[in-house]
């Protein structure tokens, strides 16, 4: 008989951290561009980011057999999952270079949590309750005052647009990559889409200096971003994906900003803002609310779900 598949729904602690961890590694990303050879287009080193990620994504998912036993993969779902991985990064760098930093990020950031959460509900008819919308607000209003206080606001429309691209992008690929998981593991997901999403944007190879990684400063600025802030982050993000919900883990992607704040300080020496202290308190709160939140079990879910798994034991037999 048919069996009725529901997505999979929150299990606990354990995604939550997989997904602060992965927030944690895309927090270096900024401080890892800064210190790249001058002269380097943001562009190229998305594209180096990607290139070098999807291998070490794939080579990790050969090694560990996540292919086998994997049946089909889904043409549209896969193609559009590194379509959007692939379009967060032209829009996010170009939507910067347009608006400034603070601005760009700010906006990108901000509307991915929000876009996640709608899409969510109407792909998947994930239910997000008070609690995620309270995090949600309090963690955006957070980066609000972290942009603010770092000023470098820069009014272009173009940019803001490409910025509310890259975050509708980010929510997009979180949602097309949780449906893919639900079917495969999360080391072969990551590897395809991420492998795709590198060919996408290989044609800027052809048009960019490369001559940067060869330096050993460059060499070091791209295995990083590869290896640490895509391969490992992304193959965490992947492992907490499959145990939540996608508004969820948008949010608590916000631990981006808050982990390069406190890089920043920690090693740049910079100097934070009234403003920027308390962007970094709300953020923080925002994310410790979320997190408290999902830790704790719901009344009768467990015994709701263990009765659910026995009638669908009794369909199948």
């Amino acid at each position: 008989m048919n069996e009725n598949k529901l997505p999979p729904q929150n299990t606990g602690r354990g995604g939550i951290w997989y997904v602060l961890a992965a927030a944690v590694l895309w927090g270096t990303t900024g401080t890892s561009q800064g210190l790249a050879p001058a002269g380097v287009e943001s562009t190229t080193i998305g594209a180096v980011r990607l290139a070098v990620g999807g291998f070490v994504l794939l080579t990790f998912a050969m090694l560990r057999g996540s292919f086998k036993g994997s049946g089909r993969w889904p043409i549209f779902g896969t193609l559009m999952s590194a379509l959007f991985v692939a379009g967060y990064q032209l829009c996010f760098f170009a939507g910067v270079a347009r608006t400034g930093v603070a601005a760009g990020t700010m906006v990108a950031i901000g509307t991915a949590p929000v876009a996640a959460g709608v899409l969510g509900y109407l792909v998947r008819r994930e239910h997000l309750g008070s609690r995620w919308m309270a995090a949600t607000l309090l963690s955006v209003i957070g980066c609000a005052f972290l942009a603010a206080g770092g000023g470098g606001f820069q009014s272009n429309k173009t940019g803001i647009m490409l910025a509310l691209g890259a975050g509708v992008s980010y929510a997009a690929y979180t949602v097309s990559i949780k449906s893919l998981l639900d079917q495969h593991e999360p080391d072969a997901v990551m590897a395809v889409v991420f492998c795709l999403a590198a060919l996408l944007l290989s044609p800027l190879f052809f048009t960019s200096y490369l001559g940067w990684l060869v330096e050993p400063r460059g060499m070091a600025v791209a295995l990083h971003l590869g290896v640490l802030a895509t391969a490992v982050s992304y193959g965490l993000f992947a492992r907490g994906l499959k145990q939540i919900n996608v508004g969820t883990a948008a949010t608590l992607s916000l631990a981006e900003p808050f982990t390069a704040t406190i890089l920043g300080v920690v090693i740049l020496g910079e100097r934070l803002s009234i403003s920027q202290v308390s962007g970094v308190v709300l953020l923080f709160c925002g994310l410790v609310l979320l997190t408290l939140g999902e830790n704790k079990p719901r009344n009768g879910s467990s015994n709701n779900t263990e009765q659910r798994s026995n009638r669908e034991i009794n369909i199948q037999h």
